[in-house]
């Protein structure tokens, strides 16, 4: 089952790393072999709101749709994702974010388990480098949206 957990200091405040991940729909934009993004719905709730979502992969031949339910913690700075359907037998990610002196501190970990065993074997070679594209994306993506540092 991969794992993957990582924290790091980034030049940007944490409601912009915040508001960066939570823009679900822009994800085709900029993550790697992320084709296609949708809101199903969104719902208000007590100090959030609760979003569920459809991501398309395309991975070489492997093309796949999976949902999940993004739950958005503006005030704590946290966002949950937990699987709804698609290829997984689960997934679960959550972000933190964190203001700290000269920017912000971004906790980042997903934890997944496809049901096909020959995409989870390809994706097992290949995970670690996988997951350090996808937070450079999102490093990089801030870099666009919001300057690069110390200019």
């Amino acid at each position: 089952m991969p794992r993957h957990s990582e924290t790091r200091n980034l030049p940007y405040t944490a409601a912009q790393m915040y508001s960066l991940v939570a823009d679900v729909e822009a994800y085709p934009e900029f993550l790697p072999w992320t084709s296609a993004a949708r809101i199903r719905s969104r719902h208000p709730m007590d100090g959030g709101e609760v979003l569920e979502a459809d991501l398309v992969i395309s991975f070489k031949v492997f093309r796949e749709r999976f949902g999940s339910r993004v739950t958005l913690w503006p005030e704590a700075q946290k966002i949950d994702t937990e699987y709804l359907d698609g290829p997984f037998k689960f997934m679960r990610s959550t972000w933190g974010f964190r203001d700290v002196e000269r920017g912000c501190e971004v906790d980042f970990m997903v934890d997944f388990e496809f049901k096909n065993a020959i995409l989870q074997r390809i994706i097992g070679v290949v995970f670690n480098e996988a997951m350090l594209r996808v937070v450079r994306a999102f490093e990089r993506r801030a870099s666009d949206l919001y300057g690069k540092p110390g200019t």
